[in-house]
């Protein structure tokens, strides 16, 4: 909470500083895990998932008990939230992706994404997520409580992202350098999806060099010219739609030009120096001079 006043002898605003009480909500004789529920599910924005609708609540699962909460976004992803106070533990884990893939084989249809919220996340636990991070599309999301004299507000912050990448700098990137084949990448996405690098690979060629080719590993699809890694974009083919990773130096330029095309614009790794963002079909075709510009930068930036 932060107040302002004027300084002696001027306009000036000065701001005071007030410390802010984090609180167990697992220890709240008051609060219990259906408050926090219902708090999320009148507003979902709270998670910082986007724009996502509630689909349910307590939703009945086959002889495995009920989801907490489940929501779906504009793009038919839909979201298994499984709530804990306190620290996240081995059963809530297991409960989550348990909930995550039964949802996931009774409605195909849509891409499901498991999200573990909790009030503590220990790098114990947190490492243990991120195993199943590269198989399972999961979010961890730590959940903060906060009092102010006599109001209690919540903030999550999201911990573990589902669409986290292997993070690599240059020395590590020859570790990262398993070879596979198309068909490895056609399985783990779809043929249709890993079509859309061959378009985008065409977008190289147009603008930059014919002699680039892609290179399958196992971790993501890079790219190499003249036999030698190039990887100044590298790409990870999903489900439904594509990740890129451009790499520049991150500039207000750049944020602004991504954020103006209406893109899905996911992160910036700082230690990989890489712009995340995620592409459909429709986004190469109608923002083709965008990524013509990303394109030409970041191998300007790789190779310099």
């Amino acid at each position: 909470m932060i107040s302002t006043g004027k300084e002696k002898g001027g306009n000036r605003k000065r701001m005071q500083y007030i410390k802010l009480d984090k609180i167990s909500l697992k220890n709240n004789p008051v609060i219990n895990e259906k408050w926090v529920q219902s708090i999320i599910a009148k507003d979902p924005s709270v998670l910082g998932l986007g724009d996502i609708l509630l689909k349910d609540i307590e939703r009945k699962q086959p002889r495995a008990g009920r989801l907490d909460l489940l929501f779906q976004d504009e793009n038919n992803r839909r979201y298994c939230v499984e709530l804990q106070l306190g620290k996240t533990d081995e059963s809530h884990i297991i409960r989550t992706i348990e909930y995550w893939d039964l949802e996931k084989k009774r409605y195909p249809q849509y891409e499901h994404i498991a999200v573990i919220i909790a009030e503590d996340i220990t790098s114990r636990f947190l490492n243990v997520i991120s195993l199943f991070n590269s198989h399972i599309p999961i979010i961890a999301i730590q959940m903060n409580a906060i009092k102010f004299e006599d109001q209690i507000g919540l903030q999550f912050v999201t911990v573990l992202d589902e669409t986290a990448l292997q993070n690599y700098s240059e020395e590590e990137e020859q570790e990262l350098q398993i070879s596979v084949d198309r068909k490895y990448w056609e399985d783990k996405a779809t043929k249709d999806i890993v079509t859309l690098t061959d378009k985008l690979l065409a977008i190289i060629h147009n603008n930059i060099d014919e002699n680039i080719k892609l290179k399958y590993n196992k971790f993501y699809i890079g790219l190499e010219r003249n036999g030698l890694i190039n990887n100044f974009i590298t790409f990870k083919p999903r489900k439904m739609n594509i990740i890129i990773q451009p790499k520049l130096e991150r500039n207000s330029d750049y944020d602004t030009m991504i954020e103006n095309t209406g893109l899905d614009f996911l992160d910036y790794d700082p230690r990989g120096r890489r712009y995340r963002i995620k592409l459909t079909k429709e986004d190469i075709e109608t923002h083709r001079e965008v990524l013509v510009q990303l394109f030409k930068g970041a191998e300007k930036y790789y190779n310099n």
